[in-house]
Protein backbone atom coordinates (compact mmCIF):
# COMPACT_ATOMS: atom_id res chain seq x y z
CA UNK A 1 0.00 0.00 0.00
CA UNK A 2 1.73 3.71 -1.10
CA UNK A 3 2.42 5.58 2.07
CA UNK A 4 0.48 8.21 2.62
CA UNK A 5 0.08 12.23 2.11
CA UNK A 6 1.59 14.93 4.19
CA UNK A 7 1.95 11.95 7.16
CA UNK A 8 5.69 12.36 8.79
CA UNK A 9 5.72 8.90 9.84
CA UNK A 10 4.31 5.11 10.05
CA UNK A 11 1.91 3.45 7.58
CA UNK A 12 -0.91 3.22 6.40
CA UNK A 13 -25.26 -24.64 43.19
CA UNK A 14 -27.42 -27.06 46.01
CA UNK A 15 -27.79 -27.30 50.17
CA UNK A 16 -25.48 -29.56 51.53
CA UNK A 17 -25.79 -33.23 52.18
CA UNK A 18 -28.14 -34.35 55.45
CA UNK A 19 -25.32 -36.50 57.85
CA UNK A 20 -26.97 -39.94 58.22
CA UNK A 21 -28.94 -40.12 61.25
CA UNK A 22 -29.16 -36.25 61.60
CA UNK A 23 -31.87 -33.61 60.31
CA UNK A 24 -30.33 -31.07 58.18
CA UNK A 25 -29.37 -27.33 59.86
CA UNK A 26 -31.48 -24.63 58.10
CA UNK A 27 -29.04 -22.84 55.76
CA UNK A 28 -27.40 -19.63 57.14
CA UNK A 29 -26.69 -16.26 55.55
CA UNK A 30 -25.41 -16.68 52.42
CA UNK A 31 -21.85 -15.82 52.23
CA UNK A 32 -20.66 -13.33 49.84
CA UNK A 33 -18.66 -14.54 46.78
CA UNK A 34 -16.26 -12.91 44.63
CA UNK A 35 -17.93 -12.51 40.85
CA UNK A 36 -16.88 -14.90 38.24
CA UNK A 37 -14.16 -14.28 35.89
CA UNK A 38 -15.02 -12.08 33.13
CA UNK A 39 -15.25 -14.13 30.25
CA UNK A 40 -12.15 -13.53 27.70
CA UNK A 41 -12.33 -10.76 25.38
CA UNK A 42 -12.93 -11.91 21.75
CA UNK A 43 -9.98 -11.10 19.27
CA UNK A 44 -10.16 -7.35 18.23
CA UNK A 45 -13.10 -6.26 20.57
CA UNK A 46 -11.46 -3.81 21.76
CA UNK A 47 -10.05 -2.20 18.53
CA UNK A 48 -13.72 -2.45 17.16
CA UNK A 49 -15.09 -0.55 20.01
CA UNK A 50 -11.85 2.25 19.88
CA UNK A 51 -12.75 2.46 15.66
CA UNK A 52 -16.46 2.53 16.57
CA UNK A 53 -16.74 4.94 19.27
CA UNK A 54 -13.68 6.89 18.71
CA UNK A 55 -12.68 10.64 17.97
CA UNK A 56 -11.93 10.06 14.12
CA UNK A 57 -9.23 12.84 12.59
CA UNK A 58 -7.95 12.77 9.37
CA UNK A 59 -4.63 12.81 8.60
CA UNK A 60 -3.51 12.58 4.94
CA UNK A 61 -4.93 10.79 2.14
CA UNK A 62 -3.74 7.64 -0.50
CA UNK A 63 -3.54 8.93 -3.66
CA UNK A 64 -3.03 6.16 -5.44
CA UNK A 65 -6.39 4.08 -4.44
CA UNK A 66 -9.41 3.89 -6.96
CA UNK A 67 -11.81 5.30 -4.23
CA UNK A 68 -11.05 7.78 -1.81
CA UNK A 69 -9.00 6.33 0.92
CA UNK A 70 -8.15 8.71 4.25
CA UNK A 71 -5.82 7.90 6.68
CA UNK A 72 -6.76 8.61 10.32
CA UNK A 73 -6.12 8.56 13.72
CA UNK A 74 -9.14 7.38 16.56
CA UNK A 75 -8.81 8.46 19.95
CA UNK A 76 -10.75 7.37 23.29
CA UNK A 77 -10.24 7.24 26.75
CA UNK A 78 -6.52 8.00 26.15
CA UNK A 79 -6.36 4.95 23.74
CA UNK A 80 -5.09 5.80 20.15
CA UNK A 81 -4.67 3.76 17.05
CA UNK A 82 -4.13 4.49 12.78
CA UNK A 83 -6.56 3.36 10.74
CA UNK A 84 -8.44 3.76 7.38
CA UNK A 85 -11.56 5.43 6.43
CA UNK A 86 -13.48 5.19 3.10
CA UNK A 87 -16.32 7.28 2.96
CA UNK A 88 -19.26 6.18 0.67
CA UNK A 89 -19.10 9.59 -0.76
CA UNK A 90 -15.90 9.06 -2.57
CA UNK A 91 -16.99 5.80 -3.92
CA UNK A 92 -17.25 5.18 -8.09
CA UNK A 93 -20.36 3.47 -8.87
CA UNK A 94 -19.92 -0.14 -10.16
CA UNK A 95 -22.73 -1.44 -12.85
CA UNK A 96 -22.42 -4.62 -11.56
CA UNK A 97 -22.69 -4.22 -8.03
CA UNK A 98 -25.94 -1.91 -8.00
CA UNK A 99 -27.26 -2.13 -4.47
CA UNK A 100 -25.63 -1.37 -1.40
CA UNK A 101 -22.04 -0.03 -1.01
CA UNK A 102 -18.63 -0.79 -0.93
CA UNK A 103 -18.41 -0.12 2.85
CA UNK A 104 -21.51 -2.17 3.49
CA UNK A 105 -19.62 -5.60 1.87
CA UNK A 106 -16.58 -4.56 3.76
CA UNK A 107 -17.94 -4.75 6.96
CA UNK A 108 -19.78 -7.70 5.65
CA UNK A 109 -16.98 -9.68 4.74
CA UNK A 110 -15.02 -8.63 8.35
CA UNK A 111 -18.44 -10.23 10.25
CA UNK A 112 -18.31 -13.21 8.22
CA UNK A 113 -14.63 -13.85 9.07
CA UNK A 114 -14.52 -13.20 12.50
CA UNK A 115 -17.65 -15.45 13.05
CA UNK A 116 -15.13 -17.98 11.16
CA UNK A 117 -12.59 -17.21 13.91
CA UNK A 118 -9.97 -16.51 11.63
CA UNK A 119 -8.46 -13.32 12.16
CA UNK A 120 -7.72 -12.78 8.77
CA UNK A 121 -9.53 -9.30 7.99
CA UNK A 122 -8.65 -6.42 9.88
CA UNK A 123 -11.42 -4.56 12.35
CA UNK A 124 -14.03 -3.62 10.27
CA UNK A 125 -16.68 -1.17 11.92
CA UNK A 126 -19.42 1.08 9.50
CA UNK A 127 -19.87 4.73 11.22
CA UNK A 128 -20.19 8.27 10.71
CA UNK A 129 -16.86 9.94 9.57
CA UNK A 130 -16.08 13.68 8.82
CA UNK A 131 -17.18 13.01 5.00
CA UNK A 132 -20.04 11.09 6.40
CA UNK A 133 -20.86 7.28 6.86
CA UNK A 134 -17.73 5.15 5.78
CA UNK A 135 -15.93 2.19 6.34
CA UNK A 136 -13.31 2.10 9.26
CA UNK A 137 -10.56 -0.32 9.10
CA UNK A 138 -7.80 -1.16 11.66
CA UNK A 139 -4.09 -0.23 9.87
CA UNK A 140 -2.04 -2.74 9.32
CA UNK A 141 1.74 -1.57 10.58
CA UNK A 142 4.15 -2.86 8.35
CA UNK A 143 7.39 -4.79 9.90
CA UNK A 144 10.35 -2.88 10.81
CA UNK A 145 12.24 -6.23 9.37
CA UNK A 146 12.33 -7.40 6.22
CA UNK A 147 12.74 -10.50 7.19
CA UNK A 148 9.71 -10.99 8.70
CA UNK A 149 7.48 -10.10 5.63
CA UNK A 150 6.43 -14.08 4.51
CA UNK A 151 6.89 -14.60 0.79
CA UNK A 152 3.26 -15.50 -0.28
CA UNK A 153 3.43 -14.77 -4.14
CA UNK A 154 6.09 -15.31 -7.04
CA UNK A 155 7.23 -15.84 -10.64
CA UNK A 156 9.55 -19.04 -11.09
CA UNK A 157 10.74 -20.08 -14.66
CA UNK A 158 10.01 -23.78 -14.08
CA UNK A 159 7.35 -26.02 -15.17
CA UNK A 160 6.63 -27.24 -11.70
CA UNK A 161 6.59 -25.24 -8.50
CA UNK A 162 8.67 -26.23 -5.74
CA UNK A 163 8.17 -27.48 -2.19
CA UNK A 164 5.89 -25.24 -0.28
CA UNK A 165 4.53 -23.44 -3.11
CA UNK A 166 1.25 -23.72 -5.67
CA UNK A 167 1.01 -23.31 -8.79
CA UNK A 168 -1.66 -20.46 -10.30
CA UNK A 169 -0.99 -20.26 -13.55
CA UNK A 170 1.60 -19.29 -16.66
CA UNK A 171 2.08 -15.65 -17.22
CA UNK A 172 3.67 -13.60 -19.77
CA UNK A 173 7.71 -11.82 -18.72
CA UNK A 174 8.05 -10.63 -21.38
CA UNK A 175 10.00 -11.22 -25.10
CA UNK A 176 7.85 -13.75 -25.27
CA UNK A 177 9.11 -15.33 -22.27
CA UNK A 178 6.53 -17.30 -19.72
CA UNK A 179 6.67 -17.60 -16.19
CA UNK A 180 4.94 -19.69 -13.72
CA UNK A 181 3.03 -17.75 -10.61
CA UNK A 182 2.49 -19.42 -7.43
CA UNK A 183 1.58 -18.70 -4.19
CA UNK A 184 2.80 -20.19 -0.86
CA UNK A 185 1.50 -23.55 0.38
CA UNK A 186 0.54 -21.73 3.74
CA UNK A 187 -2.19 -22.43 6.09
CA UNK A 188 -3.04 -18.92 6.73
CA UNK A 189 -3.51 -17.92 2.92
CA UNK A 190 -5.72 -21.18 2.25
CA UNK A 191 -8.40 -20.75 5.11
CA UNK A 192 -8.43 -17.09 2.53
CA UNK A 193 -9.05 -19.03 -0.18
CA UNK A 194 -11.53 -20.53 1.64
CA UNK A 195 -13.09 -17.11 2.91
CA UNK A 196 -12.68 -15.65 -1.15
CA UNK A 197 -15.16 -18.73 -2.12
CA UNK A 198 -17.90 -18.30 0.73
CA UNK A 199 -17.92 -14.10 0.44
CA UNK A 200 -17.50 -14.66 -3.06
CA UNK A 201 -14.68 -11.80 -3.35
CA UNK A 202 -14.70 -10.64 -7.11
CA UNK A 203 -10.96 -8.96 -6.70
CA UNK A 204 -8.10 -11.19 -4.55
CA UNK A 205 -4.96 -8.98 -5.71
CA UNK A 206 -1.52 -9.58 -4.14
CA UNK A 207 -1.33 -6.01 -3.25
CA UNK A 208 -4.33 -6.95 -1.21
CA UNK A 209 -2.68 -9.03 1.24
CA UNK A 210 -0.24 -6.95 3.80
CA UNK A 211 2.46 -8.04 6.04
CA UNK A 212 1.67 -7.90 9.87
CA UNK A 213 3.84 -8.26 12.59
CA UNK A 214 5.69 -12.00 13.74
CA UNK A 215 5.51 -12.95 9.78
CA UNK A 216 1.64 -12.70 9.60
CA UNK A 217 -0.39 -11.06 6.76
CA UNK A 218 -4.27 -9.93 7.11
CA UNK A 219 -5.88 -9.35 3.58
CA UNK A 220 -7.94 -6.06 2.63
CA UNK A 221 -10.27 -4.64 0.52
CA UNK A 222 -13.44 -6.42 0.05
CA UNK A 223 -16.09 -4.24 -1.26
CA UNK A 224 -16.53 -6.69 -4.46
CA UNK A 225 -17.91 -9.55 -2.72
CA UNK A 226 -21.24 -10.64 -1.65
CA UNK A 227 -22.67 -10.79 -5.43
CA UNK A 228 -25.64 -13.27 -5.96
CA UNK A 229 -23.74 -14.70 -8.82
CA UNK A 230 -20.34 -16.33 -9.26
CA UNK A 231 -17.80 -13.70 -9.51
CA UNK A 232 -15.01 -15.35 -8.06
CA UNK A 233 -11.17 -13.66 -9.14
CA UNK A 234 -8.56 -14.56 -7.38
CA UNK A 235 -4.71 -15.68 -7.64
CA UNK A 236 -5.31 -18.29 -4.70
CA UNK A 237 -6.31 -20.78 -7.13
CA UNK A 238 -3.73 -23.27 -6.07
CA UNK A 239 -5.69 -25.89 -3.88
CA UNK A 240 -8.17 -25.84 -7.08
CA UNK A 241 -10.07 -29.06 -6.60
CA UNK A 242 -8.45 -30.33 -3.59
CA UNK A 243 -10.33 -31.48 -0.44
CA UNK A 244 -10.95 -28.98 1.99
CA UNK A 245 -9.36 -29.91 5.41
CA UNK A 246 -10.78 -30.82 7.97
CA UNK A 247 -10.60 -27.39 10.02
CA UNK A 248 -12.52 -25.76 7.20
CA UNK A 249 -15.12 -27.90 7.11
CA UNK A 250 -15.83 -27.55 10.72
CA UNK A 251 -15.85 -23.59 10.13
CA UNK A 252 -18.72 -24.05 7.13
CA UNK A 253 -20.79 -25.57 9.22
CA UNK A 254 -20.78 -23.93 11.91
CA UNK A 255 -21.13 -20.99 9.72
CA UNK A 256 -24.34 -22.97 7.76
CA UNK A 257 -25.99 -23.19 11.30
CA UNK A 258 -25.61 -19.28 11.81
CA UNK A 259 -26.98 -18.63 8.76
CA UNK A 260 -29.70 -20.58 8.78
CA UNK A 261 -30.12 -19.12 12.62
CA UNK A 262 -32.25 -15.24 12.99
CA UNK A 263 -29.39 -14.65 15.04
CA UNK A 264 -26.15 -12.18 15.63
CA UNK A 265 -25.21 -12.99 12.48
CA UNK A 266 -27.41 -13.29 10.48
CA UNK A 267 -29.04 -10.40 11.88
CA UNK A 268 -25.55 -7.99 11.34
CA UNK A 269 -25.51 -9.03 7.44
CA UNK A 270 -29.22 -8.46 6.86
CA UNK A 271 -28.34 -4.85 7.80
CA UNK A 272 -25.30 -4.87 5.21
CA UNK A 273 -26.09 -6.62 2.24
CA UNK A 274 -29.31 -7.82 0.01
CA UNK A 275 -31.51 -10.79 0.90
CA UNK A 276 -30.77 -12.01 -2.41
CA UNK A 277 -27.02 -12.24 -1.60
CA UNK A 278 -27.55 -13.32 1.81
CA UNK A 279 -29.54 -16.73 0.02
CA UNK A 280 -26.60 -17.06 -2.20
CA UNK A 281 -24.04 -16.70 0.57
CA UNK A 282 -26.27 -19.53 2.21
CA UNK A 283 -26.05 -21.42 -1.39
CA UNK A 284 -22.35 -21.26 -1.59
CA UNK A 285 -21.87 -22.09 2.27
CA UNK A 286 -23.89 -25.10 1.26
CA UNK A 287 -22.02 -26.00 -1.96
CA UNK A 288 -18.59 -26.38 -0.31
CA UNK A 289 -19.79 -28.69 2.07
CA UNK A 290 -21.67 -30.58 -0.23
CA UNK A 291 -18.66 -30.97 -2.50
CA UNK A 292 -16.13 -31.46 0.31
CA UNK A 293 -13.20 -29.23 -2.04
CA UNK A 294 -11.77 -26.27 -2.95
CA UNK A 295 -13.99 -24.08 -5.20
CA UNK A 296 -12.24 -24.64 -9.43
CA UNK A 297 -12.26 -21.86 -12.17
CA UNK A 298 -15.97 -21.79 -13.70
CA UNK A 299 -15.00 -20.49 -17.30
CA UNK A 300 -17.65 -17.93 -17.48
CA UNK A 301 -15.72 -14.68 -15.99
CA UNK A 302 -11.97 -14.32 -15.55
CA UNK A 303 -10.36 -16.57 -13.02
CA UNK A 304 -7.98 -13.81 -12.21
CA UNK A 305 -7.97 -10.22 -11.27
CA UNK A 306 -6.59 -7.54 -13.33
CA UNK A 307 -3.99 -6.09 -12.86
CA UNK A 308 -3.06 -9.49 -10.78
CA UNK A 309 -1.19 -7.47 -8.08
Amino acid sequence: MPAPERIPTGRLSGLPAEPAGQAAPLPGPVAPQDPPPAAPEPAGARTQALLADGELTVRGRIPEASNAVLFCTVARDGETASCVYKPVAGERPLWDFPDGTLAQREVAAYEVARYCGWDLVPPTVLRDGPYGTGMVQEWIEPPENSDEVPELLALVEDEEPGPGWKAVGSAQIGEGRTALLVHADHPRLRRLAVLDAVINNGDRKGGHLLPGAGGEFFAIDHGVTFHAEDKLRTLLWGWAGEPLTDEALEVLRGLQRALEDTGTLAARLAELITDDEIAALRERVAGLLRGGRHPEPGGEWPAIPWPPV
